[in-house]
């Protein structure tokens, strides 16, 4: 099961950066200034299509009530990104603090099978 996971996200990483997108949105639509730092910085935009791809596939491996959840903390992720601005110091930190959180529930899945 874990090697079948990680296989998934190395196809969508890849998929993803041959693109121009980042994960979660399209480079080319970035509006925000976050955004644009997110395009502009390779190791950021990295980090966004790693969390992206890892959010997408937890998504889908757990139940609804747990998914919810996920949901919302991702909403809320998304809102203290955007407080960084172009600050790549404070991206950087804030997208390693989601990837921790979601690798979490990975291990979660990895031990217990879907929840």
């Amino acid at each position: 099961m874990k090697k079948i996971i990680q296989g998934m996200l190395v196809l969508g990483s890849a998929y993803f950066i041959s693109t121009s997108y980042a994960a979660s949105f399209d480079c080319k639509k970035a509006k925000t200034i976050t955004e644009h730092a997110v395009c502009d910085n390779r190791s950021i935009n990295d980090a966004d299509v790693k969390m992206a791809t890892t959010y997408t596939i937890i998504r889908h491996l757990v139940p609804m009530g747990t998914r919810g959840a996920i949901q919302d903390q991702q909403i809320k992720w998304l809102q203290l990104r955007d407080q960084c601005r172009d600050n790549v110091s404070c991206l950087s930190d804030v997208y390693k603090m989601r990837q921790q959180k979601l690798d979490l529930y990975m291990d979660r899945v990895y031990k217990q099978g879907p929840f």
